[in-house]
Parts: structure tokens; C-alpha cells; sequence
């Protein structure tokens, strides 16, 4: 199963368990009747069966094509089957129906920091602390957002100034936390 690099690079898709908590009560009551297929797609997912889990969710979704709990997870089956275009679809697509939701805007987040776009990755992950300033996930990933830029301004000015006192540890100290995607 081929993962979006962003999450080697510790950053987290969120997976919408608690999803339905921060929606209003009228959305909630129309989008997740109790047959809902939510803990099955979490399971599938969780056991490399995207295929299925993208399968339910879809046919789900042709009769509550709305429901956010069920885009989000099918957000994530894309994501984790390398289609990071039709996840930030999704996402989008979320973040605009639902803009109060901060999964979506963190799974943004996750994709653009995949494809090396951190400063979008940084503005996602704003826009989902804005709607739910306590959210770890995404201050974790944050955190991690924070961190490879901090390591790229380290890294540039390193090389401006290659004889800089305690930059050349800090960066490789930096570098060794971040792990094996850490740029050289």
C-alpha cells in the first residue's frame, strides 16, 4: 500500500472518528443514521483493504452524497491509494460545505506538506485551529510544518554563511528529528 510521503514525514491524516461532534445538530441527525458505514471503512482502512472501504463509501455517498463523515473517510481512502487529487478534492470540497470541520483542512494540510508546498500546509493547518484551537492533530502537524521550514531556513543560512557558530549542529540535530525525508 503506497502512503502519502507527508505521512512519513510524521505528519497524520485524521480519519474523522469524532467527525460528527462538531457539526450542527440538524446536519448531524440528516448525515449519520446508525447504519452509517463509518467504523467498518475505519477497520478497512486500518487493514489495508482500501479498495472495499473506497467501495462502501461510495455507494454510500450515492444516496447521502452530503454526508461529511463519509467524504472525509473517502478522502483518506483516496489519499492512501496515491490519489492526493481526488483527496484534495474532497477536502476541498469539505472545507467549503462545512468550513467550520477542521479534519478536512488538516488532511489539506498533510497533501500539500506531501508535495512540498509547506507554506500551504501552514495555512491549512491555521484555518483548522481557527475553527478548533484544540485539535492536536493538527498542532502536531503544525509543529511538523514549523519544523521543515525552520530546517530549509537553517539549511540556506548554512550555506550562506557555511562558518555560522552551532548552525551546522542545529541543522543536522534538526535534520536527525525529522528523520530520513529530512532534505540534506
Amino acid at each position: 500500500m503506497r502512503r502519502p510521503r507527508a505521512r512519513r514525514l510524521g505528519l497524520a491524516l485524521s480519519l474523522g472518528a469524532a467527525l460528527l461532534g462538531g457539526l450542527p445538530l440538524a446536519a448531524t441527525a440528516q448525515s449519520a443514521p446508525p447504519t452509517a458505514p463509518y467504523a467498518e471503512a475505519q477497520r478497512l482502512i486500518a487493514t489495508g483493504e482500501l479498495a472495499l472501504a473506497r467501495q462502501r463509501l461510495e455507494q454510500w455517498l450515492q444516496e447521502r452524497p452530503t454526508d461529511p463523515q463519509a467524504r472525509l473517510l473517502l478522502g483518506v481512502v483516496l489519499a492512501n491509494q496515491g490519489d492526493a487529487d481526488g483527496a484534495r478534492q474532497v477536502y476541498e470540497s469539505l472545507t467549503q460545505t462545512y468550513p467550520e470541520l477542521p479534519e478536512p483542512y488538516n488532511n489539506l494540510a498533510v497533501l500539500h506538506a506531501a508535495q512540498g508546498r509547506l507554506p500551504e500546509a501552514r495555512a491549512a493547518l491555521e484555518s483548522a485551529l481557527r475553527f478548533n484551537p484544540d485539535y492536536a492533530t493538527a498542532h502536531r502537524n503544525l509543529g511538523d510544518v514549523y519544523a521543515r521550514l525552520a530546517l530549509g531556513h537553517w539549511q540556506r543560512a548554512l550555506a550562506l554563511q557555511p562558518d555560522s557558530p552551532g548552525l551546522g549542529e542545529r541543522s543536522r540535530a534538526l535534520r536527525d528529528l525529522l528523520g530520513a525525508d529530512a532534505p540534506r
